[in-house]
C-alpha cells in the first residue's frame, strides 16, 4: 500500500449469544457502516439458543468455574453436536438474512470451515467443584493458536461481511469448542481491526455483578495473568479477550449494550465500557499496595 493510500478501517464486532442481544438492530448498524465503507466480520455466539436446543435434545448441560472466576461450557461429543447445530444451524443463517434484507451480503462460516481458526485441545482445565478446585480433562475445548485470515480480507474486499462462529478445528481435524468473545479478539487481531465491539445483554461491565447502575466508562485489566477479581462470569472472560485483543494490536475494544436502536454505532460513539491495558506505573502502584496490605 502506499504511503497515500489509506487503510480502509475495520470493525469486528462480536453479537453476543444473550436472548436479550437484538441482532435485527446489530445488522441495521453493521449495514449502515458497510455503506460508510468500513470493513465489518461479525463473530457470534449464541447461548441462549445452544440452550434451548439442548433441552429439546435431552443433553443435559454443565458449567466449569474456573478459580479466577471465568466460567465455561464443558463440551462432551454430545454437546459439541448441539453447539455446532444451534450456531451455524440456528443462529447464524438468521444473521445472514437479516443482513441480505438490507442488501448485505454475508458469508457464513464456522471456525471449521477452511482451517479457518486453528486451536489445540487444552489437556485439563482448573475448576472450582463444592469449594474444591479439580482438575477436568474428559473436555473438547480449545486455545485458539491461528486465524487464517486471507479468505477474510478477500471477502472484506469484495464488500461481504464475514459471520463466524465457533467451533475451531485442529490441524487433523478435531472440532473444539473455544468461546466467541475469545474467537472475536483473536479474529480482530489476525485482521488488523481497528476496533472489537463486544455486545452484550449489559449496558457495559459492572463493577458489582447484577448491579445495572455499577456500569464502569472505562477498565483497565493487567498485560496478563487473571482478569480483575470483582470480575464474574461471562464478564470475566469478555476482559480476558479484550486484553488478548489489545495486546494483539487493536486499537479499541468497547463492551457495550446490543439491545439498544443503534448499539455498534453508540459503541463507537462512546457508550458502554472502554477497556485499557494497564499503564506500568498503575501496575507498579498496585504491586505496592498488594504487598502493603
Amino acid at each position: 500500500m502506499h504511503a497515500s493510500e489509506e487503510k480502509e478501517p475495520v470493525t469486528v464486532v462480536k453479537i453476543g449469544g444473550n436472548a436479550a442481544v437484538d441482532a435485527e438492530g446489530i445488522c441495521d448498524d453493521v449495514a449502515q457502516l458497510v455503506e460508510e465503507g468500513r470493513r465489518v466480520v461479525i463473530v457470534h455466539g449464541g447461548s441462549a439458543e445452544i440452550e434451548r436446543l439442548a433441552d429439546q435434545m435431552g443433553v443435559p448441560q454443565t458449567k466449569h468455574v474456573a478459580p479466577d472466576g471465568v466460567t465455561s461450557r464443558r463440551t462432551d461429543e454430545k454437546t459439541m453436536e448441539v453447539v455446532t447445530l444451534a450456531l451455524a444451524g440456528s443462529v447464524k443463517p438468521k444473521l445472514i438474512r437479516a443482513l441480505a434484507r438490507r442488501g448485505i451480503r454475508a458469508m457464513g462460516m464456522t471456525g471449521m470451515d477452511g482451517h479457518l481458526i486453528q486451536a489445540r485441545r487444552k489437556k485439563a482445565q482448573r475448576a472450582v467443584v463444592d469449594g474444591r478446585t479439580v482438575l477436568v480433562r474428559d473436555n473438547l475445548a480449545g486455545t485458539i493458536e491461528h486465524v487464517e485470515t486471507g479468505i477474510l480480507h478477500l471477502a472484506m474486499a469484495q464488500g461481504i461481511v464475514p459471520v463466524i462462529s465457533p467451533p475451531a478445528m485442529t490441524l487433523d481435524g478435531e472440532a473444539l469448542n473455544v468461546d466467541a468473545d475469545r474467537a472475536a479478539a483473536a479474529v480482530a487481531a489476525a485482521v488488523g481491526a481497528d476496533e472489537l465491539v463486544l455486545l452484550t445483554g449489559a449496558d457495559g461491565v459492572q463493577a458489582v455483578p447484577d448491579d445495572p447502575s455499577s456500569v464502569l466508562s472505562e477498565v483497565e485489566v493487567e498485560p496478563e495473568g487473571p482478569p480483575p477479581r470483582w470480575a464474574r462470569g461471562g464478564m470475566a472472560l469478555k476482559l480476558v479477550a479484550a486484553r488478548e485483543a489489545l495486546t494483539g494490536g487493536v486499537r479499541r475494544v468497547i463492551v457495550a449494550n446490543g439491545r439498544g436502536s443503534k448499539p455498534v454505532r453508540e459503541a463507537l460513539d462512546g457508550s458502554g465500557t472502554q477497556v485499557k491495558i494497564a499503564r506500568s506505573e498503575r501496575r507498579a502502584e498496585r504491586r505496592a499496595a498488594r504487598r502493603a496490605a
